[in-house]
Order: structure tokens, then C-alpha cells, then sequence
């Protein structure tokens, strides 16, 4: 079994279970986006953020994920959006397509750096000039729990911030120098970092930043 079939065999079983709490600014799209403009959610889950955007008044909704569970949940609870499967990385739209898309809590759940890179790639080719990219993430933390987790799967992973749940999934929290990087080819409108609730009511610190095609 493959990472991403077990990643997917975890989202899968987990479809109906999980809350999602990093929060969706809103202040921050209406500042960038026109109602009309074509927004994709990556990693859209059941499509919690979707709801909130056409709550919002924005009419013009996509949403992508691998796992067909949370998309079969997404379809059902928030229908007033296109929603397609995405096979690993790749985003199933032309160049140019979107004025913004949103990643919410999405990197922590591709550990490996090599595959964020190549997600960032496809994150310019579907932005329009001038598109906005909403990154909301998981930071390093410094408490205990984490930090025995951290060194226990550091050796196996290679990288520090890499951990695996009990049921197998495996997750990753970043250094913000790390998530710098990524977003190197975009420009920096605003970052902000705060704490957020993860899906099992942990408390973590995180990560909100703007970023400009």
C-alpha cells in the first residue's frame, strides 16, 4: 500500500467523524475577490469552507479532494459546489482558471517536502495572474506531547515535525521558514500567526498567510 492509499484509507474511514477548526477569514477573500470569481478549495474535505464562502454570497465554488468519502459528504451537505477527485497531486483544472484558492490545514497532511513543492507548482499553474493563494497551516510546537512525537518519528521520516497517528495516518507541522520557501514564487501580502484547534481538540500553533500570484 502506497502513503496516499493509506492517507486516503484514513480520510475515508474519518469522513463523517472529524470537525475541522482552522478558520476561514473571510474579511481576507472579500478584500481580493469579486463575488463571481471562481474559488477552489483544495483538500476541500466535506466542504466546511465552501459553505461558509457561498454563505458569504460568493457563487462561483470548487472543491477537490482525494478522499471520495469526504467528497460523497461535500456533495450531500453542501451542494451549491463543483466538486471533482484529484489523483495525488495533480489539480484537475487548466492554467489560469482560479482567482483564488484556499489550503486550509491541507500541507500537514502531505508530509513529504518534495510533494508540497509539486503542489505549489500546480497552485501557480491554476491561479490567474494576480490570484490569490489562502495558506492556513500547522507550525512546530514545543510542548511535550509533540516534542516526544517528533523525535520518536524523526529517525524513520528524516524530518522533524513528521509523526504518525495510531491509526496510521501520517501528518506533518512546519517551521515557518519551511512554508516561506514554498511560497517563495508568490508574493507575500500578510502572515499571521495564531492558535487553532486541531481535529482530535488539541491545541496547536498555526499559520495564516496571503500570498499573490
Amino acid at each position: 500500500m502506497t502513503l496516499m492509499d493509506a492517507q486516503d484509507k484514513y480520510w475515508n474511514s474519518v469522513a463523517y467523524e472529524k470537525r475541522f477548526g482552522h478558520p476561514l477569514v473571510m474579511v481576507e477573500i472579500e478584500k481580493h475577490v469579486d463575488r463571481r470569481g471562481r474559488i477552489l478549495d483544495y483538500g476541500c474535505g466535506y466542504g466546511r469552507s465552501i459553505r461558509e464562502l457561498y454563505a458569504a454570497g460568493f457563487i462561483n465554488l470548487y472543491g477537490v479532494d482525494y478522499s471520495t468519502e469526504m467528497l460523497g459528504r461535500a456533495r450531500r451537505e453542501n451542494p451549491f459546489a463543483r466538486y471533482a477527485r484529484n489523483s495525488g497531486l495533480e489539480i484537475p483544472f487548466s492554467d489560469r482558471s482560479f482567482d483564488a484558492v484556499l489550503l486550509l490545514a491541507v500541507l500537514t497532511c502531505i508530509p513529504d517536502s518534495s510533494e508540497q513543492a509539486r503542489l505549489f507548482s500546480e497552485l501557480h499553474r491554476v491561479l490567474k495572474d494576480g490570484g490569490i493563494l489562502y495558506v492556513s497551516d500547522l507550525l512546530i510546537n514545543d510542548d511535550e506531547r509533540n516534542r516526544e512525537r517528533y523525535e520518536l518519528f524523526t529517525p524513520k521520516h528524516g524530518c522533524y515535525g513528521v509523526f504518525e497517528l495510531e491509526e496510521g495516518v501520517r501528518l506533518r507541522h512546519h517551521t515557518t521558514e519551511h512554508l516561506e520557501r514554498l511560497a517563495a514564487p508568490f508574493r507575500t501580502i500578510s502572515r499571521q500567526e495564531f492558535r487553532v484547534e486541531t481535529m482530535n481538540g488539541h491545541e496547536s500553533r498555526a499559520i495564516r498567510m496571503i500570498l499573490q500570484n
